[in-house]
């Protein structure tokens, strides 16, 4: 008997030190769980002067980082400026919110970086669209000569009248990049072909004039030209309008502008802001982030052209094929496209 109460006094204090330690280690596994880093990461995001809705790298910039937001657990903060003049100051108002990175959107942005971002180096900076040097600055630059080189291949196999247009929204060295390289593609493939290019405007408006965009297209159109691909931003919509009207050919620009002018829209020249974006975030959470320039071409999938899920039929295989080969060519360096603006 006396043995059974000593066995049972030890199972008792056994099982009230098993207890504590357990409630112990609880405890200490509550004390010790902090949020991820992720969690606590805020991010800004400024637009370009365009803003949201543009069906272009606006909105691309925002679903990368509505991405990152959904599933890094990040803070988002997105600010629209309204014009050219406010940058600077929202640029330095994102810093001095605390947010990790800030995300500015367009090649516009490049000089009031290029001033704020030394006044906060503990903050991280990405800018789309131009190389701003800085220890704190990731520059996201994308081969657009690339993309536009192969949409310009597409046009010049595709015409009937062998002449093809092109519009960008301004006369600029940034946006002949696009015209040059897609005028090279459209001879590359069809050395008939005869390309007309006709820009919007002389300010940034000009992203932003879908009517604009309509008058030239149909002009365009009504002068042979069947068909014409823009690098206007939200000026494109009015040219899938005119396309729409003329019963002719269009090519979308930055993000898949296919579904706007069903059938009509033969493909559009994809740049993937929303990845960059997206890759920016990652590496800021994950204490990875890249300074220097970062950039986005045929060969590593940041540049391209999309399904074409409307127009396959349409392009045949035969068209489709030769169009992947140019693609090869382009990332073997067999075939070299024109770039306007890299330096010699």
């Amino acid at each position: 008997m006396k043995r059974n109460k000593k066995f049972l006094g030890l199972l008792l204090t056994v099982f009230i030190l098993f207890t504590l330690t357990a409630c112990g280690t609880q405890k200490s596994n509550t004390d010790q769980t902090q949020p991820a880093a992720s969690e606590q990461a805020k991010v800004g995001l400024l637009t370009g002067v365009g803003g949201l809705g543009d069906k272009s790298f606006n909105d691309l910039a925002y679903e990368g980082a509505k991405k990152a937001e959904s599933e890094l657990g990040v803070q988002l903060k997105v600010v629209e400026p309204p014009d050219l003049a406010s940058e600077e100051g929202l640029i330095r108002d994102l810093a001095k919110a605390g947010n990790a990175l800030v995300v500015v959107v367009g090649f516009d942005m490049a000089e009031p970086l290029g001033k704020v971002a030394p006044e906060f180096p503990d903050t991280k900076f990405a800018i789309i669209d131009a190389v701003v040097e800085g220890n704190n600055i990731s520059s996201l630059v994308f081969n657009e000569h690339e993309g536009s080189f192969l949409v310009g291949a597409l046009a010049g196999m595709m015409t009937e009248s062998n002449k093809v247009g092109a519009i960008p929204a301004m006369d600029i060295p940034f946006l002949n990049r696009f015209t040059v390289a897609y005028e090279q593609g459209a001879k590359y493939a069809n050395p008939k072909a005869q390309v007309v290019v006709q820009p919007i405007g002389s300010d940034f408006s000009s992203f932003n004039d879908p009517a604009k965009a309509k008058s030239i297209a149909l002009t365009m159109y009504n002068q042979g030209v069947d068909v014409i691909y823009h690098a206007a931003g939200g000026s494109g919509s009015g040219l899938f309008e005119a396309a729409k009207e003329a019963n002719k050919y269009a090519i979308g620009c930055n993000s898949d502008q296919d579904y706007m002018a069903e059938k009509l829209v033969l493909t559009s020249m994809m740049k993937r802001v929303d990845v960059a974006v997206y890759d920016s975030i990652k590496g800021t959470v994950d204490k990875n982030f890249k300074a220097g320039t970062n950039t986005y071409g045929v060969a590593n999938s940041g540049i391209g052209v999309t399904e074409m899920k409307f127009t396959k039929d349409l392009i045949g295989a035969d068209k489709l094929q030769k169009l992947d080969d140019i693609k090869k060519g382009i990332i073997d360096g067999s075939i070299k496209v024109t770039d306007v603006t890299a330096t010699k």
